[in-house]
């Protein structure tokens, strides 16, 4: 951002400098060629003046004297030519050579017409500024006179003006550069501090800890506002996902001991309930249990949510693991589950994290597959990070409620009659997240599902 700014001042300030120096160098050319223009012109009229008398009577010589000197002096070539632009006088022995344009000049002097402006010359054109003027003779056109004027010293002027503007825009980016650093660093502090201190803050939040403030007084008034602002949000929302969590946790650990006893009393109940009443003393034993893995649920997720700090984790090990606990449970109900995929592979995750989004996936995987069905662990490296894929042979999920399957306590509408309390995917989400990595969910080909958690690869 620094380096961009820094161009965008620096082009600025060039475009200005362009802006008020082309003009000012073109200025300085037209003037410097209009009083070329206007020096050769009155010579020309004059030598046309002085011409009438020799065209008249045939006698050059004083006249070609008179032109010699002046191409001495001045360097500018001069003849007078007749009706039939035959030579009448010269500066030199040898007639001036006139290009297409020139013996226009001539053509239109002749006809009784003055010579033109010449259009603007640049430094890289050398032709000679030719002027034409007629000569008159009682009112008649008798002759014209012919200044063929070099433009060396003109062009020199003009790259010498050039020069001094291209030198002046050099200077201005040269100055613009030690002047432009320190007030770009000066403006870009704030915003610097703002973008690195976003990270840490999502850190400190996701962490449940104080954010650390991004805001040094440094930098313009308005992003210093801006750097205050962002902290005063910071806090607030550091604080009320702090409070949010407490209540969570705090809430699911006080109802713990109060369920607990209920389920005991509910327990204890059995046998000494009156027929009439044994369904519903049944239907509120599966509510106290319902309720008790909602609570569970609640604190795990609690838990996942308070844990950010991520460490080297051995996958094969932590997967292993899960697959060995869970195998037990899956033979019972006649499902095959497997292993699949690369080895050797280590990711960052907070502590038991891995295990975490394990135990959710197959826990959702082993209630949505039916007898005989298959359960898939698999695991490879893609792109840089490690993904740990659990693919069953169930029903599925419709593809409109993909998104929706890892909010909390989102149950789809036919799976409603299956225990749970709807937290799993949840809490394997939040894991993945806290992890740096993200958890998707696919309806591969031939039915079923596939949830893989994308952890970073550890280096």
């Amino acid at each position: 951002m620094r380096s961009r700014l820094l161009v965008t001042v620096l082009v600025l300030m060039g475009l200005l400098a362009v802006g008020l120096g082309v003009p000012l160098a073109l200025a300085d050319t037209r003037s410097a060629q209009q009083e070329l223009f206007t020096d050769r012109l009155t010579d020309t009229i004059f030598f046309a003046s002085i011409a009438q008398r020799p065209i008249t009577e045939a006698d050059a010589s004083g006249l070609a004297a008179e032109l010699a000197r002046y191409q001495e002096v001045y360097g500018v070539q001069v003849a007078v030519l007749d009706r039939s632009q035959q030579l009448v006088a010269a500066s030199e022995p040898v007639p001036p050579v006139l290009d297409a344009d020139g013996q226009e000049r001539v053509r239109l002097a002749l006809a009784n017409r003055r010579s033109d402006p010449y259009p603007l010359l640049m430094p890289w054109d050398d032709r000679p500024v030719v002027l034409a003027e007629p000569v008159l003779v009682d009112g008649e056109v008798r002759g014209v006179a012919v200044t063929v004027s070099p433009t060396d010293a003109l062009r020199v002027q003009e790259v010498r003006v050039w020069s001094i503007v291209l030198g002046a825009f050099l200077l201005a980016l040269a100055v613009g550069t030690v002047v432009a650093l320190p007030v770009v660093r000066w403006i870009l502090r704030p915003v610097r501090r703002l973008d690195e201190g976003t990270h840490r803050v999502a850190g400190a939040v996701l962490a449940g800890g104080p954010a650390e403030p991004v805001s040094d007084g440094s930098g313009p008034p308005e992003l210093r506002r801006l750097s205050a602002s962002f902290d005063e949000m910071a806090e607030t929302v550091t604080q009320a996902l702090a409070a949010q969590r407490a209540f969570v946790a705090d809430a699911s650990h006080q109802l713990r001991n109060p369920l607990t006893a209920l389920r005991l009393r509910l327990s204890n109940l059995d046998g000494h309930v009156a027929r009439p009443a044994a369904e519903d003393h049944v239907a509120a034993l599966e509510e106290a249990e319902r309720l008790s893995a909602v609570l569970d649920g609640l604190l795990a997720l609690a838990r996942a949510e308070r844990v950010a700090v991520t460490e080297t984790v051995d996958v094969d090990t932590a997967v292993d693991d899960r697959i060995d606990a869970w195998r037990p449970l899956a033979e019972h109900t006649g499902l095959t589950l497997r292993r699949i995929g690369s080895r050797g592979l280590a990711a960052r995750a907070p502590a038991g994290g891995i295990e975490t989004v394990l135990d959710a996936l197959l826990d959702n995987a082993v209630k949505f597959t039916p007898h005989g069905g298959t359960i898939d662990v698999a695991v490879c490296a893609v792109d840089g990070a490690v993904e740990i894929g659990v693919r069953d042979t169930g029903p599925g999920i419709a593809p409109e409620d993909l998104d929706r399957a890892t909010d909390r306590f989102w149950r789809a509408p036919d799976q409603s009659n299956v225990d749970g309390s709807g937290l799993g995917l949840a809490i394997a989400a939040r894991t993945a997240e806290l992890a740096g990595g993200a958890l998707r969910l696919e309806t591969p080909p031939g039915g079923g599902l596939r949830v893989v958690a994308r952890l970073p690869a550890a280096e």
